[in-house]
């Protein structure tokens, strides 16, 4: 057995740097909590590159001693708990002792700071966890924290970040997410130089939301606030009408902690039930206060996850506040139709329906003289000719009065001569057409004066003689097929038709631009993986750019899209995104997919008969198609010997 050694401090460190910084993110939330536990009312971060190069934190807050400073970088070094009873109710975000020691073992950090009572404040510097500098410096009160070249000296780990813009959006993510669990907080965030969110910190969330996701978001949202056997819930929730396609907008913070909880994410989905489609997910902005010693915050060094003493108090307040807002809040949009001012009144009697008076009577055949355009011309005298009663002289016949009448007569066209079927030439085009057809042609080697007309010869593909029977409950198609008959499921036909014309494509799907725009608001995280996944939405029909922070705008769709919600689409597409590790052309083929599953024709939607046929026509010529994208039988075969033993006419 190898021998057993105590690790280094700087060894320690680094490992210890691994829970908790994971990423520039990580070091943004941790200094952002530390800012709100120490009363701040103001927080500006600015971050260049991503956060990897640069990270400011600065806050308005309590500030720290001098004779603190050099502790607070210690390991397990905290003013949040000082007993172990303190463990049993945690009230403050941060209490582990862990982040600014794990900060300053991976990352240059210079920190200056004055409270209230110091005259002069403090500058501190330290570098992979070693001192550098420790002297006065002139600031206002509260702390300015400064993280540069993150990783700096552990290159293994510096090789797993991401893109700058990727790490960014994270960030961004970070910072939005506190700004709603502390709409009292003024929270300013700066990137790249430039500003990208600002929130008031008037105290109110409908303010921090509308600023953080924008003002559709926001007007999809109702306020709930209720209270049950000491567990407060109030917040925000979505009407039904606002659902998305996936979870990436539910919000739910414990005492001002951002956390993760099944259990309050089932009671949400529970309170919607019957209320919003399958597949889709309400969204919620949710603070849940419990008794600090009913919840257990010590679980993990990110303080995610939670333990709650007692779940079902949890998930019955989280559900009676959710299904009582909604019950009362979601009731059937009106319809108002601006009235127009109306002064003709015929138009008046007929819409109030009142009989209609004149004061006095029309003169029906009242006489109006009609100016005449040109009072010159009609001065003039007439020449006698054309004066009344006198015979009118007869234009001088032209040229073209002496052609014979009888020739003018339209005489129908010589009938084209026939195509000639030529023998010597014969060559195929090798483009099909919709259904299979081969395009013939056998061209005549002849003069260009002397050749005659070249025929047009259609052959087409072999397609089995069938008769379409009709439609069971508008979803399944019933075929007769020489000896057996077929059961088709019209909508998984079509799907995988439209999936294999969308590969067959290659890249070059057919696209239409649309006529307004559609803008979509996205979770930081969403927004980003779709601004990286650009080209491949390009090529598969979508033209999506940026729209700002936390939107994108739809400008482009594929053809077979441009009726369907493009809004749903985009979420659904992004979440799928995110959440898949796929190369790229098992994503592009996703998205093929999902485009096929939407356009596709839709069980229980009425096709005439000729759609019918020409649909089975089209099926019956690609026996490759026989499962859809899902994997679900396109169709199936009952064949004319088992139907007759069914019914005893063969054993």
């Amino acid at each position: 057995m190898a021998k057993i050694n105590v690790l280094p401090k700087h060894i320690a460190d680094l490992i210890a740097a691994g829970e908790v910084v994971e990423r520039p993110a990580s070091v943004v939330k941790e200094l952002m909590e530390n800012a709100i536990d120490a009363g701040a009312t103001s927080v500006t971060v600015e971050i260049k590159r991503g956060g990897i190069t640069y990270i400011r934190i600065t806050d308005n807050g309590s500030g720290i001693l001098r004779d603190d400073i050099r502790n607070a970088f210690k390991s397990h070094a905290t003013s949040k708990i000082a007993k172990e009873d303190d463990l049993l109710s945690i009230g403050t975000l941060g209490f582990r002792g862990e982040a600014l020691a794990s900060i300053a073992a991976v990352a240059r950090v210079d920190v200056l700071t004055r409270t209230e009572d110091s005259e002069v404040g403090t500058v501190y510097k330290i570098e992979g966890s070693e001192e550098k500098l420790l002297d006065d410096a002139g600031c206002p009160i509260g702390t300015t924290i400064v993280v540069k070249d993150i990783f700096f000296n552990t290159p293994a780990r510096m090789k797993f970040l991401k893109k700058d813009v990727t790490e960014g959006n994270s960030v961004a993510g970070v910072v939005d997410r506190i700004a709603l669990s502390h709409p009292e907080v003024s929270i300013r965030f700066i990137r790249d130089d430039k500003q990208q969110l600002v929130t008031s910190g008037n105290g109110k969330l409908e303010s921090a939301v509308y600023s953080v996701f924008g003002k559709d978001f926001a007007n999809g949202l109702v306020e709930t606030n209720y209270e049950l056997d000491g567990i407060k819930v109030h917040g925000l929730v979505s009407l039904p009408a606002a659902s998305r396609s996936n979870r990436s907008m539910q919000f739910f913070f414990l005492n001002g902690r951002l956390v993760k909880s099944a259990t309050a994410c089932a009671a949400l989905e529970q309170a919607y039930k019957n209320a919003i489609m399958v597949g889709r997910f309400p969204s919620c902005v949710l603070n849940i206060e419990t008794p600090l010693d009913c919840v257990d915050v010590n679980v993990h060094p990110a303080k995610t996850e939670v333990r709650f003493e007692n779940e079902k108090r949890i998930f019955d307040a989280v559900y009676y506040a959710t299904k009582n807002v909604i019950e009362e809040k979601d009731k059937p949009t009106k319809i108002e139709l601006a009235q127009k001012e109306i002064n003709n009144p015929l138009q008046v009697s007929m819409i109030t329906g009142n009989q209609m008076f004149f004061d006095k009577k029309a003169n029906v055949h009242e006489r109006v003289e009609i100016p005449k355009k040109n009072p010159e011309f009609w001065s003039k005298e007439l020449p006698t000719e054309y004066k009344k009663g006198e015979k009118i002289l007869e234009p001088k016949k032209t040229e073209y009065s002496k052609i014979d009448s009888k020739k003018q007569e339209c005489q129908k066209p010589e009938p084209p001569k026939p195509f000639i079927r030529q023998e010597n030439r014969k060559f195929e085009i090798k483009q099909e057409s919709e259904f299979n057809e081969v395009v013939v042609y056998n061209p005549v080697e002849k003069n260009i004066d002397q050749q005659e007309p070249v025929e047009l010869v259609v052959e087409s593909a072999p397609v089995p003689d069938f008769r379409v029977i009709g439609e069971a409950f508008n979803t399944y198609i019933l075929v007769e097929c020489e000896d057996k008959m077929l059961v088709i499921d019209k909508h998984a036909a079509h799907e995988r038709m439209l999936f294999e014309e969308l590969r067959a494509d290659n890249g070059e799907v057919k696209s239409q631009m649309l006529l307004d725009p559609v803008v979509v608001t996205l979770s930081k995280e969403e927004y980003s993986v779709i601004l990286q996944n650009r080209e491949l939405l390009l090529t598969a029909g979508f033209d999506i750019s940026d729209f700002g922070p936390g939107s994108v705008v739809v400008r482009e769709c594929p053809c077979m899209l441009i009726n369907e919600d493009m809004k749903s689409i985009v979420e659904e597409m992004a979440g799928h995104l995110l959440r898949s590790s796929a190369p790229v052309p098992e994503k592009l083929d996703w998205i093929y997919h999902n485009t096929a599953c939407r356009a596709a024709i839709k069980g229980g939607d009425k096709t005439s008969k000729y759609e019918l046929e020409k649909f089975v026509e089209k099926l019956l010529s690609h026996d490759e198609i026989r499962y859809c994208p899902h994997g679900r039988p396109v169709k199936i075969e009952l064949t004319k010997k088992e139907l007759e033993k069914q019914f005893g006419r063969i054993l």
